[in-house]
Protein backbone atom coordinates (compact mmCIF):
# COMPACT_ATOMS: atom_id res chain seq x y z
CA UNK A 1 0.00 0.00 0.00
CA UNK A 2 1.43 3.20 -0.77
CA UNK A 3 2.30 5.22 2.54
CA UNK A 4 -0.44 8.13 2.10
CA UNK A 5 -0.37 8.10 6.13
CA UNK A 6 2.80 7.66 8.60
CA UNK A 7 3.48 7.68 12.04
CA UNK A 8 6.99 9.42 12.96
CA UNK A 9 7.45 7.82 16.59
CA UNK A 10 6.81 4.75 18.55
CA UNK A 11 2.98 4.04 19.65
CA UNK A 12 3.18 6.29 23.00
CA UNK A 13 4.73 9.01 21.61
CA UNK A 14 3.92 12.20 19.93
CA UNK A 15 3.33 11.51 16.61
CA UNK A 16 2.51 13.25 13.31
CA UNK A 17 0.50 12.14 10.23
CA UNK A 18 0.81 13.64 7.01
CA UNK A 19 -0.55 13.67 2.92
CA UNK A 20 0.97 15.43 0.01
CA UNK A 21 2.47 18.34 2.65
CA UNK A 22 -0.67 18.28 4.86
CA UNK A 23 -0.40 17.79 8.31
CA UNK A 24 -2.48 16.60 11.00
CA UNK A 25 -1.29 16.21 14.63
CA UNK A 26 -3.66 15.42 17.37
CA UNK A 27 -2.75 14.36 20.99
CA UNK A 28 -6.07 14.10 23.27
CA UNK A 29 -5.92 12.32 26.64
CA UNK A 30 -9.28 12.04 28.23
CA UNK A 31 -10.87 9.61 31.00
CA UNK A 32 -13.93 8.06 29.30
CA UNK A 33 -15.11 5.54 31.66
CA UNK A 34 -12.35 4.43 33.20
CA UNK A 35 -10.09 4.14 30.94
CA UNK A 36 -7.66 6.99 29.33
CA UNK A 37 -7.69 6.82 25.35
CA UNK A 38 -5.03 9.11 22.97
CA UNK A 39 -6.97 10.30 19.88
CA UNK A 40 -5.33 10.74 16.76
CA UNK A 41 -5.91 11.79 12.99
CA UNK A 42 -4.17 10.73 9.88
CA UNK A 43 -5.98 10.79 5.94
CA UNK A 44 -6.70 7.75 3.73
CA UNK A 45 -5.28 7.56 0.16
CA UNK A 46 -7.91 9.63 -0.87
CA UNK A 47 -7.65 12.75 1.80
CA UNK A 48 -10.73 11.37 3.73
CA UNK A 49 -9.49 12.38 7.44
CA UNK A 50 -9.83 9.26 9.56
CA UNK A 51 -9.86 9.91 13.72
CA UNK A 52 -7.92 6.37 15.54
CA UNK A 53 -7.73 5.94 19.68
CA UNK A 54 -5.38 3.84 21.60
CA UNK A 55 -6.12 2.75 24.92
CA UNK A 56 -4.67 0.61 27.43
CA UNK A 57 -1.15 -1.50 27.56
CA UNK A 58 -0.49 -4.78 26.88
CA UNK A 59 0.46 -6.60 23.82
CA UNK A 60 -0.95 -5.04 20.90
CA UNK A 61 -4.54 -5.74 19.74
CA UNK A 62 -6.51 -4.18 16.77
CA UNK A 63 -10.33 -3.73 16.53
CA UNK A 64 -11.73 -3.22 13.33
CA UNK A 65 -14.76 -0.87 13.02
CA UNK A 66 -18.37 -1.59 13.67
CA UNK A 67 -21.12 -0.41 11.49
CA UNK A 68 -21.77 2.64 14.29
CA UNK A 69 -18.67 3.81 15.74
CA UNK A 70 -18.01 6.66 17.93
CA UNK A 71 -14.57 6.67 19.59
CA UNK A 72 -15.54 9.04 22.46
CA UNK A 73 -18.96 7.65 22.98
CA UNK A 74 -18.60 4.03 22.41
CA UNK A 75 -17.00 4.31 26.47
CA UNK A 76 -20.64 5.35 27.38
CA UNK A 77 -22.39 3.08 24.99
CA UNK A 78 -24.04 -0.29 27.60
CA UNK A 79 -23.34 -2.30 24.39
CA UNK A 80 -19.14 -1.99 24.10
CA UNK A 81 -18.33 -0.28 27.66
CA UNK A 82 -17.33 -3.94 28.63
CA UNK A 83 -15.29 -4.67 25.21
CA UNK A 84 -13.63 -1.45 25.70
CA UNK A 85 -12.63 -2.18 29.68
CA UNK A 86 -11.98 -5.93 29.38
CA UNK A 87 -9.12 -4.99 26.23
CA UNK A 88 -8.12 -2.17 27.55
CA UNK A 89 -6.94 -3.67 30.70
CA UNK A 90 -4.32 -6.06 28.89
CA UNK A 91 -3.81 -4.81 25.77
CA UNK A 92 -3.10 -1.69 23.86
CA UNK A 93 -6.31 -1.60 22.01
CA UNK A 94 -5.98 0.31 18.58
CA UNK A 95 -9.79 1.24 17.43
CA UNK A 96 -10.73 3.67 14.85
CA UNK A 97 -14.26 5.69 12.76
CA UNK A 98 -15.14 4.84 9.96
CA UNK A 99 -15.15 7.32 7.01
CA UNK A 100 -18.77 8.63 7.31
CA UNK A 101 -19.10 8.47 11.26
CA UNK A 102 -17.72 9.61 14.83
CA UNK A 103 -15.02 11.63 14.54
CA UNK A 104 -13.93 10.69 11.00
CA UNK A 105 -14.74 12.97 7.95
CA UNK A 106 -18.99 13.00 7.98
CA UNK A 107 -18.99 14.04 4.13
CA UNK A 108 -16.58 11.49 2.05
CA UNK A 109 -18.05 10.59 -1.04
CA UNK A 110 -16.61 7.43 -1.66
CA UNK A 111 -17.86 4.92 0.36
CA UNK A 112 -17.35 1.33 -0.49
CA UNK A 113 -15.88 -1.78 1.08
CA UNK A 114 -12.54 -1.67 -0.59
CA UNK A 115 -11.93 1.97 0.78
CA UNK A 116 -12.99 0.35 4.23
CA UNK A 117 -10.12 -2.01 3.98
CA UNK A 118 -7.61 0.64 2.58
CA UNK A 119 -8.53 2.88 5.51
CA UNK A 120 -8.05 0.22 8.08
CA UNK A 121 -4.52 -0.44 6.30
CA UNK A 122 -4.07 3.52 6.93
CA UNK A 123 -4.54 3.37 10.32
CA UNK A 124 -2.87 0.76 11.45
CA UNK A 125 0.06 1.89 9.35
CA UNK A 126 0.04 5.50 11.29
CA UNK A 127 -0.56 3.71 14.73
CA UNK A 128 3.16 2.21 14.04
CA UNK A 129 1.67 -1.60 14.83
CA UNK A 130 3.60 -4.18 13.08
CA UNK A 131 2.01 -7.37 14.09
CA UNK A 132 -0.67 -7.79 16.48
CA UNK A 133 -3.53 -9.82 17.49
CA UNK A 134 -6.99 -8.58 15.21
CA UNK A 135 -10.59 -8.35 16.98
CA UNK A 136 -13.82 -7.94 14.84
CA UNK A 137 -17.36 -7.99 15.36
CA UNK A 138 -20.23 -8.58 13.05
CA UNK A 139 -19.97 -5.61 10.39
CA UNK A 140 -16.24 -5.40 11.04
CA UNK A 141 -15.83 -9.17 10.51
CA UNK A 142 -15.26 -8.93 6.83
CA UNK A 143 -12.86 -6.53 6.62
CA UNK A 144 -10.30 -7.83 9.03
CA UNK A 145 -10.80 -11.10 6.88
CA UNK A 146 -9.73 -9.07 3.91
CA UNK A 147 -7.17 -7.69 5.70
CA UNK A 148 -5.99 -10.76 7.22
CA UNK A 149 -5.77 -12.43 3.41
CA UNK A 150 -3.99 -9.44 2.19
CA UNK A 151 -1.37 -9.13 4.95
CA UNK A 152 -0.99 -12.64 6.52
CA UNK A 153 2.43 -10.92 8.10
CA UNK A 154 1.02 -8.42 10.32
CA UNK A 155 -1.59 -11.06 11.77
CA UNK A 156 -0.93 -12.99 14.72
CA UNK A 157 -3.99 -14.48 15.92
CA UNK A 158 -7.79 -13.45 14.31
CA UNK A 159 -10.95 -13.32 16.51
CA UNK A 160 -14.02 -13.37 14.52
CA UNK A 161 -17.30 -12.20 16.92
CA UNK A 162 -20.97 -12.52 15.59
CA UNK A 163 -19.79 -11.68 12.21
CA UNK A 164 -20.30 -14.09 8.20
CA UNK A 165 -18.35 -14.21 5.05
CA UNK A 166 -21.92 -13.14 2.61
CA UNK A 167 -23.78 -9.93 3.44
CA UNK A 168 -27.83 -10.38 3.46
CA UNK A 169 -27.98 -9.40 0.25
CA UNK A 170 -25.48 -12.05 -1.17
CA UNK A 171 -27.65 -15.41 0.88
CA UNK A 172 -29.53 -16.31 -2.49
CA UNK A 173 -30.27 -19.58 -0.29
CA UNK A 174 -32.48 -17.19 2.57
CA UNK A 175 -34.85 -14.99 1.14
CA UNK A 176 -36.32 -13.91 3.76
CA UNK A 177 -33.29 -12.13 5.00
CA UNK A 178 -33.26 -10.00 2.04
CA UNK A 179 -36.46 -8.54 2.65
CA UNK A 180 -36.03 -8.24 6.18
CA UNK A 181 -32.55 -6.17 5.38
CA UNK A 182 -34.78 -3.86 2.84
CA UNK A 183 -36.94 -3.21 5.40
CA UNK A 184 -34.96 -2.46 7.67
CA UNK A 185 -33.16 0.12 5.43
CA UNK A 186 -36.41 1.60 5.08
CA UNK A 187 -37.33 1.90 8.89
CA UNK A 188 -33.72 3.33 9.33
CA UNK A 189 -34.14 5.94 6.83
CA UNK A 190 -36.83 6.67 8.77
CA UNK A 191 -36.46 6.33 12.58
CA UNK A 192 -33.03 7.13 13.11
CA UNK A 193 -32.03 8.17 16.22
CA UNK A 194 -35.79 8.53 17.40
CA UNK A 195 -36.14 7.11 20.89
CA UNK A 196 -40.25 6.30 20.12
CA UNK A 197 -39.58 5.23 17.17
CA UNK A 198 -40.87 1.80 15.91
CA UNK A 199 -37.14 1.06 14.14
CA UNK A 200 -35.24 1.27 17.26
CA UNK A 201 -37.55 -1.00 18.69
CA UNK A 202 -37.21 -3.62 16.06
CA UNK A 203 -32.78 -2.48 16.52
CA UNK A 204 -32.54 -3.23 20.12
CA UNK A 205 -35.41 -6.69 19.59
CA UNK A 206 -32.55 -7.61 17.42
CA UNK A 207 -28.91 -7.09 18.83
CA UNK A 208 -29.99 -7.02 22.67
CA UNK A 209 -33.66 -9.00 23.13
CA UNK A 210 -32.74 -9.06 27.11
CA UNK A 211 -31.66 -5.68 27.47
CA UNK A 212 -33.49 -3.29 29.05
CA UNK A 213 -34.80 0.13 28.54
CA UNK A 214 -31.44 1.56 29.64
CA UNK A 215 -30.04 -0.33 27.03
CA UNK A 216 -32.63 0.62 24.14
CA UNK A 217 -31.85 4.33 24.82
CA UNK A 218 -28.01 3.12 24.92
CA UNK A 219 -28.29 2.31 21.09
CA UNK A 220 -30.58 5.81 20.62
CA UNK A 221 -27.65 7.79 21.82
CA UNK A 222 -25.21 5.62 20.39
CA UNK A 223 -27.00 6.52 16.53
CA UNK A 224 -27.44 9.94 17.21
CA UNK A 225 -23.38 10.52 17.91
CA UNK A 226 -22.46 8.14 15.23
CA UNK A 227 -24.33 8.94 12.46
CA UNK A 228 -26.98 10.52 9.88
CA UNK A 229 -29.36 8.48 8.62
CA UNK A 230 -28.55 8.40 5.34
CA UNK A 231 -24.79 7.22 5.66
CA UNK A 232 -26.20 4.22 8.49
CA UNK A 233 -28.53 3.24 5.44
CA UNK A 234 -25.58 3.59 2.53
CA UNK A 235 -23.32 1.62 5.06
CA UNK A 236 -25.43 -1.06 5.74
CA UNK A 237 -26.41 -1.60 2.31
CA UNK A 238 -22.37 -1.91 1.32
CA UNK A 239 -22.04 -4.49 4.47
CA UNK A 240 -25.33 -6.49 3.22
CA UNK A 241 -23.66 -6.68 -0.56
CA UNK A 242 -20.26 -7.75 0.72
CA UNK A 243 -18.39 -11.41 0.25
CA UNK A 244 -15.60 -12.30 1.66
CA UNK A 245 -15.54 -16.09 0.87
CA UNK A 246 -12.44 -16.27 -1.08
CA UNK A 247 -10.53 -14.32 1.07
CA UNK A 248 -11.65 -16.38 4.30
CA UNK A 249 -10.13 -19.37 2.36
CA UNK A 250 -6.97 -17.19 2.49
CA UNK A 251 -6.23 -17.02 6.22
CA UNK A 252 -3.37 -18.46 7.35
CA UNK A 253 -3.24 -17.39 11.11
CA UNK A 254 -5.00 -18.69 14.06
CA UNK A 255 -8.58 -18.15 14.13
CA UNK A 256 -11.05 -18.35 17.19
CA UNK A 257 -14.93 -17.82 16.26
CA UNK A 258 -17.55 -17.26 18.28
CA UNK A 259 -21.46 -17.00 17.92
CA UNK A 260 -24.69 -16.48 19.98
CA UNK A 261 -26.84 -19.59 19.21
CA UNK A 262 -29.99 -17.60 18.76
CA UNK A 263 -29.04 -14.76 17.22
CA UNK A 264 -31.30 -12.98 15.27
CA UNK A 265 -28.86 -10.47 13.54
CA UNK A 266 -26.46 -13.11 12.12
CA UNK A 267 -28.13 -16.18 11.46
CA UNK A 268 -25.53 -18.76 13.67
CA UNK A 269 -25.72 -20.85 10.58
CA UNK A 270 -23.61 -18.52 8.83
CA UNK A 271 -21.00 -18.04 11.30
CA UNK A 272 -20.91 -22.18 10.72
CA UNK A 273 -20.29 -21.59 7.15
CA UNK A 274 -17.46 -18.96 7.44
CA UNK A 275 -16.04 -20.94 9.95
CA UNK A 276 -16.01 -24.21 7.46
CA UNK A 277 -13.87 -22.05 5.29
CA UNK A 278 -11.04 -21.30 7.57
CA UNK A 279 -8.54 -24.01 7.57
CA UNK A 280 -7.33 -23.21 11.01
CA UNK A 281 -10.70 -22.02 13.18
CA UNK A 282 -12.14 -22.88 16.42
CA UNK A 283 -15.84 -22.68 16.43
CA UNK A 284 -17.45 -21.96 19.40
CA UNK A 285 -21.15 -21.26 20.36
CA UNK A 286 -22.41 -19.20 23.14
CA UNK A 287 -25.55 -19.58 24.84
CA UNK A 288 -27.53 -16.16 24.29
CA UNK A 289 -30.07 -14.83 22.63
CA UNK A 290 -28.11 -11.20 22.60
CA UNK A 291 -26.15 -10.33 19.55
CA UNK A 292 -24.10 -8.26 21.73
CA UNK A 293 -23.98 -10.07 25.05
CA UNK A 294 -24.90 -8.49 28.21
CA UNK A 295 -22.54 -8.10 30.68
CA UNK A 296 -23.89 -9.99 33.16
CA UNK A 297 -25.03 -12.88 31.73
CA UNK A 298 -22.89 -16.42 31.69
CA UNK A 299 -22.29 -15.90 27.94
CA UNK A 300 -20.48 -12.89 27.95
CA UNK A 301 -17.90 -14.53 30.92
CA UNK A 302 -17.51 -17.65 28.29
CA UNK A 303 -16.89 -15.41 25.57
CA UNK A 304 -13.85 -13.74 27.86
CA UNK A 305 -12.48 -16.81 28.87
CA UNK A 306 -12.33 -18.49 25.04
CA UNK A 307 -10.78 -14.99 23.86
CA UNK A 308 -7.98 -14.41 26.71
CA UNK A 309 -6.95 -18.13 26.31
CA UNK A 310 -7.03 -17.69 22.75
CA UNK A 311 -4.86 -14.51 22.87
CA UNK A 312 -2.45 -15.50 25.27
CA UNK A 313 -1.32 -19.18 23.39
CA UNK A 314 2.01 -18.35 21.91
CA UNK A 315 2.70 -17.34 18.26
CA UNK A 316 4.70 -20.73 17.12
CA UNK A 317 5.80 -19.77 14.14
CA UNK A 318 7.11 -16.12 15.19
CA UNK A 319 8.79 -18.18 18.28
CA UNK A 320 10.88 -20.52 15.55
CA UNK A 321 11.54 -17.53 13.46
CA UNK A 322 12.92 -15.85 16.32
CA UNK A 323 14.96 -18.58 18.08
CA UNK A 324 14.74 -19.12 22.03
CA UNK A 325 14.47 -16.89 24.45
CA UNK A 326 18.24 -16.68 26.09
CA UNK A 327 16.60 -17.09 29.61
CA UNK A 328 20.03 -18.71 30.57
CA UNK A 329 21.99 -14.80 29.92
CA UNK A 330 19.62 -13.39 32.74
CA UNK A 331 20.49 -13.07 36.42
CA UNK A 332 17.69 -14.79 39.00
CA UNK A 333 16.17 -11.60 39.60
CA UNK A 334 15.68 -10.54 35.88
CA UNK A 335 14.79 -13.82 35.14
CA UNK A 336 11.65 -12.65 38.05
CA UNK A 337 11.69 -9.05 36.41
CA UNK A 338 10.71 -10.96 33.56
CA UNK A 339 8.46 -13.47 34.77
CA UNK A 340 6.68 -10.00 36.43
CA UNK A 341 6.61 -8.33 33.28
CA UNK A 342 4.76 -11.11 31.70
CA UNK A 343 2.28 -11.66 33.93
CA UNK A 344 1.40 -8.12 33.21
CA UNK A 345 2.22 -6.24 36.28
CA UNK A 346 3.15 -2.98 35.99
CA UNK A 347 6.62 -1.28 37.60
CA UNK A 348 5.19 -0.36 40.86
CA UNK A 349 3.68 -3.68 41.42
CA UNK A 350 7.32 -5.33 40.37
CA UNK A 351 8.97 -3.08 42.87
CA UNK A 352 6.92 -4.13 45.59
CA UNK A 353 6.32 -7.87 44.66
CA UNK A 354 10.30 -8.12 44.54
CA UNK A 355 11.22 -5.54 47.54
CA UNK A 356 13.07 -2.86 44.86
CA UNK A 357 12.51 0.68 43.99
CA UNK A 358 11.02 1.67 41.01
CA UNK A 359 14.07 3.29 39.58
CA UNK A 360 16.09 -0.58 40.36
CA UNK A 361 13.12 -2.44 38.67
CA UNK A 362 13.56 0.00 35.58
CA UNK A 363 17.48 -0.46 35.45
CA UNK A 364 16.36 -4.55 35.52
CA UNK A 365 14.05 -3.86 33.06
CA UNK A 366 16.54 -1.98 30.78
CA UNK A 367 19.15 -4.55 30.82
CA UNK A 368 16.61 -7.73 30.32
CA UNK A 369 15.40 -5.85 27.23
CA UNK A 370 18.54 -5.35 25.39
CA UNK A 371 19.42 -9.42 26.14
CA UNK A 372 15.78 -10.50 25.22
CA UNK A 373 16.54 -8.20 22.21
CA UNK A 374 12.78 -6.36 22.03
CA UNK A 375 12.37 -2.19 22.18
CA UNK A 376 8.74 -2.08 23.91
CA UNK A 377 7.13 -4.26 26.76
CA UNK A 378 4.23 -5.29 25.02
CA UNK A 379 7.27 -7.77 22.76
CA UNK A 380 8.97 -8.11 26.57
CA UNK A 381 5.32 -10.08 26.97
CA UNK A 382 4.99 -12.03 23.94
CA UNK A 383 8.31 -13.53 24.10
CA UNK A 384 8.47 -14.35 27.49
CA UNK A 385 4.98 -16.15 27.23
CA UNK A 386 6.02 -17.94 24.28
CA UNK A 387 8.96 -18.97 26.42
CA UNK A 388 5.98 -19.87 28.84
CA UNK A 389 6.62 -17.45 31.57
CA UNK A 390 3.65 -15.70 32.94
CA UNK A 391 1.59 -18.71 33.49
CA UNK A 392 -0.08 -16.71 36.23
CA UNK A 393 -0.61 -13.31 33.97
CA UNK A 394 -3.87 -11.60 34.10
CA UNK A 395 -4.57 -12.92 30.47
CA UNK A 396 -5.13 -16.23 31.79
CA UNK A 397 -6.33 -16.23 35.14
CA UNK A 398 -8.76 -13.60 34.94
CA UNK A 399 -12.08 -15.14 34.81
Amino acid sequence: MAASCAARSELGQSKTCYRAGNTIQLRQEQPLGATNQDIRFCRSPDGVKLAYATSGKGPPLVMSATWLSHLEHQWHSLAWQPWLHAFSRDHTLLRYDSRGCGLSDRDADDLSFETWVRDFECVIEAAGFRRFDLLATCWGGPVAIEYAARHPERVRRLILYGTYARGRFQRSDREKDARKAQVLLDLTRLGWGRENHAFLQVWASQYQPGGTLEHLRSWCDQQSAATSSDIAARLLEIGWNTDVRDAARKIKCPVLMLHAERDAVVPIDEGRMLASLIRDCRFVPLDTENHMPLADEPAWSRLLDEMRTFLAKPDAAAAIGRGALPLDELTPRERAVLEAIAEGQDNAEIAMSLGLSEKTVRNHITRVFDKIGVEHRYEAIVRAREAGLGMNSRLTSAR
